[in-house]
């Protein structure tokens, strides 16, 4: 089927791949004449097994700045990984991509990044190659409280908190810039690299002063004269080396559990469920069969609330609390069909419930997203969905567990908001590349815009084409990707993979005993 989910999961594979090419041969021969490594290559010689990296924010900048021509990945890698057996964040800069410029969406990729380090506790390691800010697009750079700057607040506030911070300097590291690595706690520099406010141009331009790169901001120079330098190495493997060493004083991880677990299904059988163009309906058990430890899962109000699944399971042994929609129609109690993908009272009422026990218990939440919308209509009005909604808004707003959504299928509207939304601090947000993401569909919107027409003179069908033509592009879950409203698009086969490796993390900063969960003034 040429929209099966299986062949649109191949087409975003393929496509990961190109992006993670780079600036292609072109700026990979400027790195190798440098005699330095690419970003990709330095991954690979820093990490355990580069091939559980989990990368984060792969599609950032994805066709966002085609006047400046492509840039893969927004010019930086970001993701997680194992440094001497230690759980890691890497951010480093990819120099064969515009010299590792930073554009708006690499700055907006940092900051995601630091700020799950920052959640998770995670030590951060900064690969420094980077010409600075891309001066054309300075004004979206520069001063706002999420712009450039607040990567080096985040520097000092981890610093403070006591989250360990390395940098690894290998290249040009320029103007503004130059204030990350010395705000981390360790710094290394090799040999041929630039670390300076000012390059020799900007400062014969400024103040009439001659100076060559190595008097300015060489190696060397920090090494025996600033100071600012704690190790200086000859070159990229002995920077490596070194940092692995250091990284390797950090404190041990405790080892990973003895006890094998195994789902119920086989992980690929959710190709057999769920379609590519988020048409088909199915059962969410049978999607939860593939994710959580076999006979693990105990339903939450099982009979009430039927559109949405809750409750209770074991992912590697660890327990999670899961609030996922059905896209199944359901039948209530009183004899009425419900529209799967569709939250109404009942079902609002129930998350909202469990989030509270889940909280209560100190139980991470897991999301997993197919959801239309809440319940429009007379009916849904008189039945108070608007106030369920609202102390469903209210709870997650309040929420203090971990939390971590996938988005599989439609995230509209205030669905998206209630169920565990980007606006409401997930640890991490990933979705499948089935997800379509927006305020409502094409469909409803593009009759939504006819409708209003309608009350005028005249009806201009090819501009409500155009519209619903746009719509669909927007709905496209690369689109959000692009823009960093997820942390990356997962093949839906790795999804129990995924969580084994992230739900750990999200549980590495206790919750403090005197943080208590508590909401304010609920809609009863």
């Amino acid at each position: 089927m040429p929209n099966s989910l299986q062949s649109l999961t191949q087409q975003f594979l393929d496509q990961e791949a190109k992006i993670r090419e780079g600036g292609g041969s072109a700026g990979k021969e400027r790195q190798k004449k440098y005699g330095r490594m690419t970003a990709r290559e330095r991954l690979k010689a820093l990490l355990d097994h580069p091939e559980d990296f989990f990368e984060l924010g792969l599609w950032a900048g994805y066709e966002m700045y085609r006047e400046w021509g492509a840039l893969p990945a927004a010019g930086v890698i970001a993701g997680i990984g194992k440094v001497q057996g230690r759980s890691c964040m890497i951010i480093a800069n990819d120099a064969t991509v515009k010299a590792g410029a930073f554009f708006p969406q690499s700055v907006k990729k940092v900051l995601r990044a630091q700020r799950i380090a920052y959640e998770c506790r995670l030590p951060i390691l900064y690969l420094v190659d980077s010409s600075g800010v891309f001066l054309p697009l300075q004004d979206e750079i520069f001063p706002d409280e999420d712009d450039f700057g607040r990567i080096f607040r985040n520097n000092a506030v981890m610093s403070a908190a006591g989250i360990p911070q390395i940098a690894a300097i290998m290249g040009n590291c320029i103007a503004g810039g130059g204030y990350l690595p010395v705000l981390c706690d360790t710094l290394i520099m090799t040999e041929g690299s630039g670390l300076y406010l000012a390059g020799p141009a900007l400062v014969k331009a400024a103040i009439g002063q001659v100076a060559d790169s190595e008097e300015l901001g060489g190696a060397k120079m920090h090494a025996e004269i600033s100071g600012t330098v704690d190790f200086y190495e000859p070159d990229d493997e002995a920077c490596i080396k070194r940092l692995r060493a250091i990284v390797d004083t950090l404190p041990k991880e405790k080892k990973d559990r003895n006890k094998i677990f195994s789902a119920k299904s086989p992980t690929e059988s959710v190709y057999e469920l769920v379609s590519g163009d988020c048409t088909k309906t199915y059962d969410i058990h049978k999607i939860l069969d593939t994710i959580v430890d076999q006979d693990s899962f105990q339903e939450y109000k099982a009979q009430y609330g039927k559109t949405l699944v809750a409750g209770y399971a074991t992912i590697e042994g660890i327990p999670l609390g899961i609030v996922a929609n059905q896209r199944e129609h359901a039948t209530t109690g009183k004899g009425e069909v419900e529209i799967g993908g569709v939250l109404y009272t009942e079902s609002a009422d129930k998350a909202s419930r469990f989030i509270m026990d889940c909280n209560q218990a100190k139980i991470p939440l897991l999301f997993l997203q197919d959801v239309s919308g809440f319940m429009v209509g007379k009916q849904a009005e008189q039945s108070g969905i608007i106030r369920s909604g609202a102390k469903l808004v209210n709870t997650l707003s309040n929420s203090i567990v971990p939390k971590i959504t996938i988005l599989i299928g439609n995230s509209f509207g205030a669905g998206h908001y209630a169920l565990g939304g980007k606006a409401y601090d997930p640890n991490f947000i990933l979705a499948w590349p089935s997800a379509k993401y927006a305020v409502m569909g094409a469909e409803q919107a593009t009759s939504t815009l006819l409708h209003v027409q309608k009350k005028g003179e005249s009806v201009d069908h090819d501009a409500l084409k155009k519209i619903k033509e746009k719509y669909e592009a927007q709905m496209d879950i690369r689109y959000g990707a692009a823009r960093g409203w997820v942390d990356a698009i997962i093949a839906p086969h790795t999804t129990r993979d995924v969580l084994k490796q992230l739900l750990p993390l999200t549980l590495r900063a206790p919750i403090p005993e005197q943080k208590r969960f508590h909401t304010g003034v609920i809609q009863v």
